[in-house]
């Protein structure tokens, strides 16, 4: 993994601590199966809500995504947009790409983003995670080289 995205990664985990929300982690996701025409969609617009830590693949902390920033997520049939608001700096972080899912694996392609995120995708332009999708809610769980959850990033929609 290049440093520049682990820079990311725990530049993002940093400043979503740092106002710690008691918050359950006892809600389960529940997937639908994902066949025919009663098939969950991406399609439409995401809020980021919180974030949960992972150690041996068991949730053991959870950060809400409270006031610091704001993130939202679009996808298209075919197209992913991502901004983040940072009060510091209200043109860093976006990014637009391709995706594809399917079963519980998401894969978001890259082609440009804001002058941070440029470095970053000159390294590496595809990102994979962990996918767990329900109709209103989803989770994006980075998982190392050995297939162990790291974090998640939890989002729900909002239209």
């Amino acid at each position: 993994m290049s440093n520049k995205i682990l820079l990311l990664g725990l530049a993002l985990l940093f400043i979503s601590s740092c106002k710690e929300q008691d918050y359950k982690v006892t809600e389960n996701i529940q997937t639908k199966e994902i066949s025919g025409n009663n098939q969950i969609s991406l399609n439409g617009t995401w809020e980021l809500i919180g974030f949960y830590n992972y150690k041996d693949n068991v949730v053991v902390d959870s950060f809400s995504n409270n006031t610091i920033s704001r993130q939202v997520k679009m996808y298209s049939d075919n197209k992913v947009m991502w901004c983040k608001l940072l009060k510091s700096d209200s043109i860093e972080f976006f990014g637009y790409g391709s995706y594809n899912h399917n079963d519980d694996i998401l894969t978001e392609t890259l082609e440009f983003g804001s002058a941070f995120m440029n470095d970053i995708i000159q390294e590496q332009q595809e990102f994979n995670f962990k996918l767990q999708l329900s109709e209103n809610r989803f989770e994006q769980i980075e998982i190392d080289e050995d297939g162990n959850k790291i974090y998640s990033e939890n989002y729900v929609r909002v239209e």
